[in-house]
């Protein structure tokens, strides 16, 4: 995307590769406004636009186009920067969901898709390609060609928080989004995969919101930890839980490659 003349943050409609949002998509500017909005959007085009324009939480707000116009990497330092929260990414319909923490300052905040342009989606994405449900091993821009197939990915907090630590509050007003997410495809879903603890606790409490039976005690996360959530029409879907694919986890070896496609077989 070198050289394309889109300022940092990019403003929606103006032709960046997958924007799902125009210059009419409604903002979020608090949290009642996120609650409102997500329980209306009618499908995931209109989930994914009004995410990726969400300014409901300041301090993210801040940080995340702070990044994108003073913050960039030196390797960075001449493309444009998504700096907008990153929407969902994947099949529309899919039979597996991908929960995440939240994108990296200079990963999804820098090219606008989930796990795309960072060392952790180097990872993902290739066990996304071992498994079946990647059309290529990379994902290193909006507009590269990549395609998921039966699969979406989302993540529990939109936007890039700084040291990767959303707090308390920026979780619960990011909550309602993924609320969404899991109603509008849970009928076709078999399984959700959460990368980490905290994606994990977010599937759960979103569960519990939508009124879906968690066992009990709360299932505790672990590396191949499985718990078995049944939705209000009595539809069963299996969590599945994977140590996140950051570099902490994958240069010191908490998480390999055979670990990654463990876990991806059994969804």
């Amino acid at each position: 995307m070198t050289g394309q003349p889109f300022p940092s943050p990019v403003p929606p409609g103006t032709g960046w590769p997958g924007d799902p949002a125009d210059a009419d998509t409604p903002v979020a500017r608090t949290s009642a406004q996120v609650r409102r909005y997500a329980a209306a959007a009618t499908g995931i085009p209109v989930l994914d636009a009004e995410i990726s324009v969400c300014r409901a939480c300041p301090r993210l707000v801040a940080w995340r186009e702070s990044v994108a116009t003073q913050g960039r990497r030196a390797s960075f330092a001449d493309q444009p920067y998504w700096g907008r929260p990153g929407p969902g990414f994947g099949d529309p319909t899919p039979a597996v969901l991908i929960v995440g923490l939240a994108p990296a300052a200079n990963g999804t905040n820098r090219t606008g898709r989930m796990f795309t342009g960072d060392r952790s989606g180097d990872w993902l994405y290739a066990a996304l390609h071992r498994a079946g449900y990647a059309s290529r091993p990379t994902s290193v821009a909006a507009g590269d060609g990549q395609v998921l197939t039966g699969l979406r990915i989302v993540a529990a907090v939109r936007c890039a928080p700084p040291a990767n630590k959303p707090t308390t509050e920026e979780k619960a007003t990011c909550a309602p989004w993924l609320d969404r997410d899991l109603t509008i495809v849970a009928p076709g879903l078999r399984s959700i995969l959460a990368l980490g603890s905290i994606a994990w606790d977010a599937t759960i409490g979103a569960a519990r919101r939508l009124g879906w039976v968690v066992p009990q005690p709360k299932p505790r996360f672990g590396h191949g930890a499985e718990a078995l959530l049944t939705t209000a029409s009595g539809h069963g879907i299996r969590l599945v839980g994977s140590y996140h694919v950051s570099q902490q986890n994958t240069f010191t070896g908490k998480l390999t490659g055979a670990m990654l496609d463990e876990v991806m077989a059994r969804l």
